[in-house]
């Protein structure tokens, strides 16, 4: 998986009025956990774009007056009026330990289904894997190549190479539904098997 670099200074007074000034001087409150102590450290928040504002999924290294840690991004919140961003949580990666994140689908393949005028419909966009952090895959595949009119792919029926797919048996990742188009057709067409011939 592809990784952002993020350059802050670590925090020691973190009080309310600390980070109220933190935030008017367009910087970001963040802090890491998974460590053996949580690290609170400030960065420009226009750094955060790359990894925020994007269908991407990466992983993040943190770099703190020349120490640096690999981490995830787990948790962020927002401005409910502004969409600012109020505070990220990071979490370190230790490199035998497996971890839970979500990545993007990638849709892979031609659909028979959609060739003949159905509508393929992503139920899924993002979907939990477990992996160890150097086996994190940048997206899951989804192969519609198997996809008639009316199916639905399952979780099941992924790839999954040095990862798990944390999502139950009966997830769907997306199907083909029947367009309106091709629903008016097919009932026109039973009507006109159930009309009476005309006489001659």
């Amino acid at each position: 998986m592809k990784s952002i670099t993020i350059k802050g200074s670590e925090r020691e007074n973190v009080g309310k009025k600390a980070t109220k000034a933190v935030r008017d001087a367009g910087m970001v409150p963040c802090v890491i956990y998974g460590g053996n102590q949580p690290v609170h450290f400030t960065a420009d928040e226009r750094t955060f774009k790359d990894l925020v504002y994007t269908p991407n999924a990466h992983t993040v290294i943190i770099e703190l007056e020349g120490k640096k840690v690999d981490a995830i991004l787990q948790d962020i919140q927002f401005h409910p009026v502004s969409d600012k961003i109020l505070h990220i949580d990071f979490f370190q990666l230790n490199e035998d330990k497996e971890i839970v994140m979500e990545v993007p689908v990638k849709v892979i393949g031609n659909s028979p289904g959609v060739m003949a005028g159905g509508v393929l419909r992503l139920n899924q966009r993002r979907l939990k894997v477990k992996a160890l952090p150097k086996n994190l895959p940048d997206f899951v595949e989804a192969d519609i190549s198997p996809l008639e009119m009316g199916n639905k792919l399952y979780v099941t029926k992924l790839t999954t190479n040095n990862f798990k797919l944390m999502h139950p048996d009966n997830t769907v990742v997306c199907q083909v539904r029947i367009s309106r188009a091709a629903m008016k057709a097919a009932q026109e067409a039973a009507k006109a098997a159930k009309a009476p011939a005309k006489k001659k």
